[in-house]
C-alpha cells in the first residue's frame, strides 16, 4: 500500500533540508545574510584584499579549512573581536564554508614593498627563517608556516603577502591572551618570546613576500 504526502508538505521538507540548501557565497560576501552577518566585503573587500590601514586581513587565497576554523573560533570565544564575533555567530556552517571557499579561490594580490628600513627587514628575515634559539629558544616561523610563508594545512595560515599591521596585531593578541585559537598554545608560547621590535620586523618581512615567492628580505615584491 502506498501513502502519498501532500505536495505542499513535501516541498516544505525538501526546502528545509540543510543538505539541499543552496548558499550564494557571492551574495553573502557583498550583501550579508540578513540575519546578523553583514557583508564581508565591507571590511575585507569583495576580492578579499582586505584593508591594511584599518587592520582588516587579506582573505584571498587563504586555505578554506583555516578560514572555517577561524570563524568557529570567533563563535566559541577562543578568538576575541567585537566586529567578527557577532558575524561569525550569525553564519550557519554551510554559509561559513561557502564564504571560506569563495575567498580561498580569489586571486592573491601582489604585496607592496615593505615601508621599513633594510635593518628591520633583515631582523625579520632572521627570526622568520632561523629563529632565535641561543637566547630565546625561539623556532623559525617557516618551520610551521612553510619555507616561503605559504602556509601549511589548517593550523598554519599563509603569512606571505598578509598585511603587516594584521600580522603584528595577531602576535600581540597571542601574547596578551585575547587570541587562544592556536593548537597546543603554540603561537602563544612563540609570541611571549617576541619583543615589540621583533613583532614589527617579522610582520614587515612576511608582508613583503609574494605568495609562493622566494624568502628574500629587503627586495621589492615581484611585479
Amino acid at each position: 500500500m502506498r501513502y502519498w504526502l501532500p505536495a505542499v508538505l513535501v516541498a516544505g521538507v525538501v526546502a528545509s533540508t540543510p543538505a539541499l540548501a543552496q548558499v550564494n557565497a557571492q551574495q553573502l560576501v557583498t550583501q550579508g545574510n540578513g540575519r546578523g552577518a553583514t557583508a564581508c566585503a565591507s571590511c575585507h573587500q569583495a576580492n578579499g584584499a582586505g584593508q591594511a590601514q584599518a587592520g582588516f586581513p587579506r582573505l584571498a587565497g587563504i586555505n578554506a579549512d583555516y578560514l572555517v576554523s577561524q570563524i568557529e573560533a570567533f563563535k566559541n570565544g577562543t578568538r576575541k573581536n567585537p566586529t567578527m564575533e557577532p558575524i561569525a555567530k550569525a553564519l550557519s556552517p554551510e554559509e561559513a564554508r561557502a564564504v571560506a571557499t569563495y575567498f580561498a579561490q580569489q586571486k592573491i594580490p601582489v604585496p607592496p614593498a615593505p615601508q621599513v628600513s633594510p635593518e628591520v627587514l633583515q631582523r625579520g628575515e632572521r627570526l622568520a627563517t632561523r629563529g632565535h634559539w641561543r637566547d630565546k629558544n625561539l623556532p623559525a616561523c617557516i618551520q610551521c608556516h612553510g619555507p616561503n610563508g605559504e602556509g601549511v594545512g589548517v593550523d598554519f595560515p599563509m603569512l606571505a603577502g598578509q598585511h603587516a599591521s594584521y600580522i603584528q596585531a595577531q602576535l600581540e593578541a597571542y601574547k596578551n591572551g585575547t587570541r587562544k585559537s592556536d593548537p597546543v598554545a603554540l603561537m602563544r608560547t612563540v609570541a611571549e618570546k617576541l619583543s615589540a621590535e621583533d613583532m614589527q620586523a617579522v610582520a614587515a618581512y612576511f608582508a613583503g613576500l609574494p605568495a609562493g615567492g622566494p624568502a628574500t628580505a629587503g627586495k621589492p615584491a615581484a611585479k
